[in-house]
């Protein structure tokens, strides 16, 4: 009787390590959801007319079709910029507003690491530069409720060009190499000029249960298809000089505008 008392016991505590065992090598449910994510970067330029139409008019319909729950998003303000002498100057395709405004959303995004915050900055800041106003960029923070200092510390600081030394470092590593801007990757593969149906490529590489909004989605070509594709007219590309749009593409009240939601 003692024997067999002592063998339940013995079982009982092989029972509780096996279990304690299982959950130390076992991700936590969280742990396994963020691994379901699809990587998904943004390589891009503020002053790109077609970056800019891009994150306003497509990128921020993610936070409002739920796609923004399968996806890790990263955004790389740096672009066909490229580094010039010895003291690491930073030359940037539209001039040094440009690179200035560059340096601004990488900081914002260092700032506030939360995707649904610098994600809202940005898209203000690039809304502005769809309508021309890219100079009115600091009213971004009144109109989000945004403490100023952590930003602009940052771009008057040091902290701001390592930063874009940084996304120059990263872009440049980036293999295909970019050829243009927005420069669209997800899960290692570049959509070259079919980055405005990102989603679908997305909806492709996703292995959790899809968003709904898969379900209206084409299945979309091979990476061979997109590499061998003949160039548009929605990209800037490196070294080629500010890009002028078609006049019947420069009618800001003619596009949809979506707005991210703020549901932190």
């Amino acid at each position: 009787m003692a024997a067999g008392h002592r063998g339940r016991l013995l079982l009982g505590v092989l029972v509780s390590a096996a279990a304690v065992v299982s959950g130390a090598l076992l991700p936590p449910r969280g742990a396994e959801a963020a691994a379901e994510k699809v990587p998904l970067a943004l390589y891009y330029e503020t002053l790109c007319p077609y970056c800019s139409r891009f994150i306003v008019n497509h990128l921020a319909g993610i936070f409002e079709d739920g796609i923004v729950d399968a996806v890790d998003l990263r955004l790389v303000p740096y672009g066909n910029a490229h580094v010039v002498g010895a003291n690491n100057t930073i030359s940037c395709q539209h001039g040094s507003e440009e690179c200035f405004l560059n340096t601004v959303e990488a900081c914002a995004i260092d700032a506030w690491p939360d995707l649904r915050v610098h994600f809202r900055f940005i898209y203000c800041v690039e809304d502005l530069v769809v309508d021309g106003k890219q100079r009115e960029w600091e009213s971004c923070f009144g109109k989000l409720n945004l403490d100023p200092k952590p930003v602009t510390d940052c771009y008057k600081g040091e902290r701001g060009h390592q930063l874009s030394l940084k996304y120059g470092r990263q872009t440049d590593a980036l293999q295909p190499p970019h050829k243009y801007v927005p420069w669209v990757v997800v899960d290692g593969q570049p959509l070259y000029e079919d980055y405005e149906n990102f989603e679908a490529y997305i909806c492709k590489a996703y292995k959790g249960h899809p968003p709904k909004v898969c379900d209206g989605l084409a299945r979309p070509p091979t990476p061979t298809v997109l590499e061998v594709a003949e160039a548009g007219n929605r990209v800037s590309y490196y070294d080629s000089g500010d890009i002028r749009l078609k006049p019947n593409e420069d009618n800001h009240a003619k596009m949809k505008k979506v707005v991210p939601d703020d549901d932190d």
